[in-house]
């Protein structure tokens, strides 16, 4: 891509993901790095061909092909492969671990596997979503290539047979015109600073000895997992792909995916939701992951620890506030908008806290929650304690009112630590606790049909109500349970795919697509209800709701058989990983 061109975006189906931890790229079929910000999640794009802009690093063949490509097993290290006319060719693509947070070392390696190769290589990146180009190129005697994107260096090597482009409007672009005969490979590797660091990597290979073996460390074998092993492994990769350093694990890669075509539902997820790592480090724990366990209890007690009761729904992953929604000078993706930063900030979410002590819980029955995480359990508590009688936002992050949900899971998540406070004082009062804020729940949340509903002025079934009894508020086998389980099945599922909620006056996916956390949830829920046919049979029907790198939006639109939302989104992921760990033997 050169002289201001742009690539015209893939189906979100058919985009895989590198990530270190810091930061994610989205690759395309045609092997472009459509989408990728830099430093960290929340910081502005340097590739940002997803949404409209220029800024791309495409490796593609010349001709005619066909696209293919795989997950090496157990990580985030990707094969782009293509069937040509003169035979077939891969790219092996990966973010290079360990990572850091203040440098990227994005690796490519091109193999012509069968016959001989013609690629077009093409480098333009942009800064500041497009703001800044290649500005101040030049090729080092080493054959390497440097420039600044404005606060931000970059180096990239192999490709010193490249011919600069001179753009007016975004500076320069790279393009090589790259021939390998049968069974030869090119490594290029490109390097992104923030900050005064020129030293090059070391060499290809032992940046691919590193990465692979990072992968190895940080993706359990998960032997006794015997449902969709491989995907529930995959899941683990994406989740851990997504977790920085911090221990936060942001909801998603991406920013503006439009959930549906020009209905102006543009979210940034590039943030860490307290909700969201709490599902996370569940899953780990019940895969037995303890280091992405331990990475979402440190992030979450340390927001609880500094906020307590004015906990915010979610953060940076350097712990920081998510800024105010803003709009880009780029044209989205097809259907939206570009928006950065996330109104959430402003909200109150109640069932956050019960969440939180939910994977606190967790990490006590592993013996993993130390005086920080006590202390931070202990705020949860006293918050809930305060606020449990105020209007709030809810899962769904709604308008504020007293949802039914939220005062259920914060009963289950002082029910499940309070198992773990007995000996501490605190225990028995815990219970009473739970007690009274179910007894306020059934008192306005239950419906005539003796289901749970929403709210008290809300008579809809509600997918997210499965979790009372699936995390403990409520038994398994008390009528409400029940009833609300059954009515999930008849009201909320549609050609085997669940839906959260139905909108009013409109059937089940014109308002929006098959929720898929709420399909797996419904998996758990008939397995807990001692129907396990069933569960796996929803399980099934849930999983196959993915793109073909085997990676889950938020939503899936059945009609269109399309992801909706935000790429990849780490809950789906998480409740994929619990669900398979849950549902085998």
């Amino acid at each position: 891509m050169s002289g201001g061109a742009v690539l015209a975006p893939h189906a979100l189906r058919d985009y895989a993901l590198l990530a270190d931890g810091e930061r994610g790229v989205l690759v395309g079929p045609r092997g472009d790095f459509a989408w990728m910000c830099f430093p960290r999640w929340h910081d502005d794009a340097v590739f940002s061909a997803l949404v409209g802009g220029r800024a791309c690093w495409t490796v593609t063949p010349v001709g005619r092909f066909v696209w293919g490509g795989h997950y090496e097993g157990g990580g985030l290290i990707w094969r782009s492969r293509w069937v040509t006319e003169e035979g077939i060719v891969e790219c092996r693509e990966a973010l290079a671990l360990p990572s850091r947070p203040d440098r990227a070392v994005l690796l490519r390696r091109a193999t012509a596997v069968r016959g001989d190769a013609r690629l077009s290589v093409s480098l333009a990146a942009g800064a500041g979503f497009d703001r800044h180009g290649m500005v101040r190129l030049k090729r080092r005697e080493d054959g390497a290539w440097t420039a600044a994107l404005g606060e931000e260096r970059m180096r990239w090597f192999g490709a010193g047979d490249a011919e600069p482009a001179e753009d007016g409007v975004h500076g320069h672009s790279l393009t090589l015109d790259l021939r390998l005969g049968a069974g030869e490979s090119r490594d290029l590797v490109l390097v992104l600073d923030h900050g005064g660091d020129d030293s090059g990597p070391p060499p290809p290979e032992r940046l691919w000895e590193a990465t692979e073996a990072a992968w190895a460390e940080r993706v359990p074998e998960l032997a006794e997992v015997d449902l969709a092993r491989r995907d529930a492994r995959h899941a683990h990769a994406v989740l851990s792909g997504l977790t920085s350093a911090t221990g936060a694990m942001v909801a998603a890669a991406t920013t503006s995916l439009p959930e549906r075509a020009e209905r102006a539902r543009n979210y940034d997820y590039r943030y860490a939701w307290i909700r969201d790592q709490a599902y996370a480090g569940e899953a780990a724990a019940a895969a037995g992951s303890m280091p992405l366990l331990d990475d979402a209890v440190r992030f979450v007690a340390g927001r609880l620890n500094a906020d307590g009761p004015d906990l915010m729904p979610a953060y940076t992953v350097t712990g920081d506030p998510v800024p105010d929604e803003s709009h880009l000078d780029l044209p989205g993706y097809p259907g939206g908008v570009d928006i950065v930063g996330n109104r959430v900030r402003d909200q109150f979410q109640l069932d956050a806290f019960g969440e939180a002590l939910l994977l606190f819980a967790a990490a006590a029955r592993s013996d993993r929650l130390d005086a920080d995480a006590w202390r931070a359990a202990e705020a949860a508590v006293a918050a809930i304690e305060a606020r449990h009688e105020e209007d709030e936002a809810g899962i769904w992050e709604l308008e504020a009112r007293r949802w039914t949900h939220s005062r259920l899971i914060c009963a289950a998540g002082l029910r499940a630590i309070a198992t773990h406070a007995q000996g501490r004082e605190r225990g028995p009062r815990l219970l009473a606790l739970a007690d009274s804020l179910v007894a306020a729940a059934a008192a306005t949340g239950v419906s005539r049909a003796g289901r749970w509903r929403r709210a008290p002025d809300d008579d809809r079934v509600d997918a997210a109500l499965l979790l009372a009894a699936l995390r403990g508020a409520v038994p398994a086998d008390d009528p409400r349970s029940r009833a609300t389980l059954g009515a999930v099945e008849a009201d909320l599922v549609e050609d085997g795919c669940t839906y959260r909620y139905r909108a009013e006056g409109g059937p089940l996916g014109q308002a929006e697509g098959s929720f898929l956390v709420c399909g797996f949830r419904l998996a758990l829920a008939h397995a807990q209800a001692g129907d396990v046919v069933r569960a796996r049979a929803v399980f099934e029907r849930t999983r196959a709701a993915c793109g073909t790198p085997g990676l889950f939006a938020e939503e899936f639109d059945v009609e269109q058989r399309q992801l909706r939302g935000n790429l990849p989104q780490a809950f789906v992921h998480a409740l994929l990983l619990e669900s398979a760990v849950r549902l085998s033997g």
